[in-house]
């Protein structure tokens, strides 16, 4: 299935260029709480999903270009991500590289970014007005969380993935000797995040190590590679994420760029699109006040 976040957090069935609204079938104490109801359901799979189905063969079909497509999980537990998991991505940034070289996600481990820097489709990266900095695109391979637990060991580890979508990791570079900010806060402004175009379940998606993914800036082809690629694959990113804490249902995994990353600017366009589970663009815009710590 591929299920959607839409509106004023509704969750509908996409079918095509529809989608078909099945918000009544979650629990209507979910209205006090709406962003939660993603993780609610994928919480409660076993039992909602075929409730989900009868809801959307007798719900009216919506185009999708009618609807606001929100981030596949709108408030997802943990947002984690996996560092230089590319080889060919490893040292491309030159000077401004913060991963040891040579180091990869396996001797790393993961960081954090902000759940809300998460946006949806058609949503908008903000960058600080009059920023002289660097703002570059990573296109990746997001993993949601179906089943928790800790401790997990990687032969496990594909049965406890819920779905996909597409992510896109935007950064602010550091600039070495001046501006060396943390990672995860470089990574977290409000729309760094976007996450979508909706969330497809795993079973759509039988080789997830084997999708094409592709990144477009103003129509320009900048990143193209396959998650086969990754240094770290999906199996062995969740064993390393539960050793360290438990993963919750909900919880999103991006599993790290590849090559190709560079910079964006107010007024670009980007568009990524992964086999098999998706497509979906986002505008850059500067944002309309100067903040009080300027970057």
């Amino acid at each position: 299935m591929k299920i959607a976040s839409f509106d004023d957090h509704r969750i509908g069935l996409v079918d095509g260029d529809v989608v078909r609204d099945t918000t009544a079938a979650l629990p209507a104490a979910l209205d006090l709480m709406p962003q939660q109801r993603v993780n609610w359901l994928i919480e409660n799979w076993d039992e909602v999903a075929p409730r989900l189905q009868e809801e959307a063969s007798r719900a009216a079909a919506r185009p999708l270009d009618r609807v606001r497509l929100l981030p596949a999980n709108p408030a997802p537990p943990h947002v984690f991500a996996a560092p230089a998991n590319y080889r060919k991505h490893i040292g491309e940034l030159g000077s401004r590289v913060v991963t040891k070289q040579g180091r990869s996600a396996r001797e790393q481990g993961f960081f954090l970014k902000a759940p809300g820097s998460l946006v949806g489709h058609r949503g908008t990266i903000g960058l600080p007005k009059g920023s002289t900095r660097r703002f570059d695109h990573e296109s990746e391979l997001a993993v949601v969380v179906g089943k928790g637990g800790r401790d997990i060991p990687r032969a496990d580890a594909m049965a406890h993935v819920f779905g996909y979508a597409c992510l896109i990791d935007a950064t602010m570079r550091i600039e070495p000797g001046v501006a060396e900010e943390e990672r995860s806060m470089r990574k977290s402004f409000a729309g760094f995040t976007p996450l979508g175009p909706w969330l497809v379940t795993a079973d759509e998606v039988p080789e997830p190590q084997a999708l094409s993914n592709r990144l477009w800036v103003n129509g320009e082809l900048r990143q193209q590679a396959d998650t086969s690629e990754m240094i770290v694959g999906i199996a062995e990113l969740i064993e390393l994420i539960s050793s360290v804490l438990p993963i919750r249902p909900g919880d999103v995994i991006a599993t790290g760029t590849p090559e190709g990353v560079g910079p964006f600017a107010p007024g670009d366009t980007l568009r990524i699109a992964i086999d098999g589970v998706g497509e979906m663009s986002v505008d850059v815009r500067e944002n309309a006040a100067v903040s009080p710590r300027a970057y």
